[in-house]
């Protein structure tokens, strides 16, 4: 009896371990075809050289250019969708491949509305509090410099276009300025502005002055005259605004012009010692942070691991267990937090503890091994503009991870702005062929410390959250990843058997696989201002 029971109970736990393997066996060929997929997609990318960075800030027309540009041009831009009244639409394929492994092979793309994020009942208050907010944001982050100017063809007039700063309260000579090619019995000018004043550096002969506050007028019967005194032109700001910029208008007989001064404080540079050595010191440049909750064992494991390449470098932990135990060890710093505070909070405390110019962010079931090189991360931040470049993981079956993503926005008026979030890059970096430059990269990243600190993490993503930190940099980190940076993924197949779950596991699973809740499409529809959204996975 007992040896037919001791048959039926091993012949159960076979059967269970055939099954487990199968599954193993499909999610291993199934990781082969997606990064088979991915590669085919990547490899005929351009190599751009990111050594120099080009901003570029026109985001609305002046009224008068506006309307000529409308009068007079008819273009139609491919692959958009922009309708008159509403502005961009979100739209979802319609199609799809009844083939086995589609979404991997066929990626589709996917639409979100994403007001339904909210109850109808309270949808019509919610959208009337974010138009205020917006509107408050659009006042603060909006200034003349956003304004297109059109330079007039066969314009007599000559002038800065770019590069033209003052410091708030302070003077500076206007550079540049001449009238040219004319014939007249009295040459005149006018300069007009609305942040400052203008004034004579030196008076020229034959040259009669009349200036009024913010604006000042030019007249002689001798060109030369006039343009010798046009050298000798300053500009006073005289209202204070600690990042602004003044739109000057200088005008002729017949002729207009503008052009901006940059008016604002230098911003002082935030400097990182990297020590007296030529080669890179990890330690000195470098601090590992990571966020833990309840897995004290694979936590050990990711700190043995570093040690065993990087004995002296610092490592951040933030910590929000029910009850914490004692992490320590030379060069760990070990805070706590209130329980379950959450992911993205976590993240905002290690990172505030941070004094080394950058940080490596890593999860706490991270493995360290010989492909771990950070040096290569350092090497890329350090040569290039970029701000983030992330790594590779790799699961216990070899898959391996890069996680990139291209972001980007459509203007879509008063209802909101559309985010598109694809698969894929942008292009490869020169002189890295295993780095590109994307959006988004995946959960093993470096990046420069003040950077990281100026997006944030939004603390209330408690749970589960990622890209949301990439959305919310969009426009101010250039990221990049390298695919040769690796870091291995502790194992999760003992964790998913029924009897291969530790009382930690069980608990970490009912906390971290909770019901979803819609709190990232509410933050994107209220603090970012998104009304759509579409994805391919």
């Amino acid at each position: 009896m007992i040896m037919a029971r001791n048959g039926y109970c091993l012949a159960t736990f076979l059967r269970a371990m055939c099954i487990q393997r199968k599954k193993v066996l499909v999610a291993f060929v199934m990781s082969l075809i997606f990064g088979a997929v991915i590669y085919s997609r990547s490899s005929s990318s351009n190599v751009v050289n990111v050594q120099q960075r080009l901003d570029s800030s026109i985001e609305k027309l002046l009224q008068s250019d506006a309307q000529h540009l409308e009068a007079n041009l008819d273009i139609h831009f491919p692959h958009t969708h922009i309708t008159a009244g509403n502005g961009c639409m979100c739209e979802g394929d319609t199609h799809s491949r009844n083939v086995p492994f589609s979404n991997l092979l066929f990626p589709q793309v996917s639409t979100q509305d994403l007001q339904f994020a909210f109850e109808a009942s309270k949808l019509e208050g919610i959208k009337q509090r974010r138009q205020v907010e917006y509107s408050k944001f659009r006042k603060r982050s909006q200034s003349a410099a956003n304004l297109l100017i059109v330079a007039e063809a066969n314009s007599p007039l000559q002038y800065p276009t770019q590069g033209l700063e003052v410091r708030p309260k302070k003077s500076i000579l206007i550079p540049g300025l001449a009238l040219k090619d004319v014939s007249r019995s009295l040459y005149s000018v006018s300069l007009t502005a609305s942040m400052g004043n203008f004034d004579l550096a030196t008076v020229v002969d034959e040259v009669r002055m009349s200036a009024d506050k913010m604006h000042m007028n030019l007249s002689s019967n001798l060109q030369s005259a006039l343009n010798r005194q046009l050298r000798f032109i300053t500009y006073t700001n005289t209202i204070f605004h600690p990042d602004a910029t003044d739109i000057v208008h200088f005008g002729t007989d017949g002729f207009q012009a503008a052009f901006t001064i940059k008016i604002h404080h230098k911003v002082p540079p935030k400097l990182y010692d990297p020590g007296p050595g030529k080669e890179y010191n990890i330690s000195t440049l470098v601090t590992i942070a990571t966020k833990t909750f309840l897995r004290y064992d694979k936590l050990q494991d990711l700190i043995d691991s570093v040690r065993q390449f990087y004995p002296t470098i610092t490592i951040i932990i933030a910590d929000d267990s029910e009850h914490p135990m004692p992490v320590t060890g030379p060069y760990i710093e070990h805070y706590i937090m209130p329980f379950r505070k959450g992911w993205f909070a976590g993240r905002n405390l290690a990172i505030s503890q941070v004094t080394t110019k950058y940080v490596l962010w890593v999860d706490d079931d991270f493995i360290f091994s010989s492909n771990t090189r950070l040096e290569k991360m350092l090497e890329v931040l350090e040569s290039t503009t970029l701000d983030l470049v992330g790594g590779a993981v790799r699961e216990i079956t070899g898959y391996t991870a890069t996680y990139r993503h291209t972001i980007s926005s459509e203007e879509g008026g008063e209802e909101g702005d559309c985010l598109h979030i694809r698969r894929g890059f942008h292009h490869i970096i020169e002189g890295f062929p295993n780095c590109v430059v994307t959006d988004a990269v995946i959960n093993f990243f470096m990046a420069r410390t003040d950077k990281m600190r100026q997006v944030g993490f939004d603390p209330r993503l408690s749970r589960a959250a990622h890209l949301e930190f990439f959305i919310d940099g969009l426009g101010s980190l250039h990221v990049g990843s390298c695919d040769d940076v690796i870091v291995n993924h502790a194992s999760k197949i003992k964790a998913m058997l029924p009897w291969g779950q530790s009382k930690t596991d069980e608990a970490y699973s009912k906390f971290r696989y909770e019901a979803a809740s819609d709190i990232q499409n509410t933050l994107f529809y209220f603090k970012n201002h998104f009304k759509c959204k579409t994805s391919d996975g």
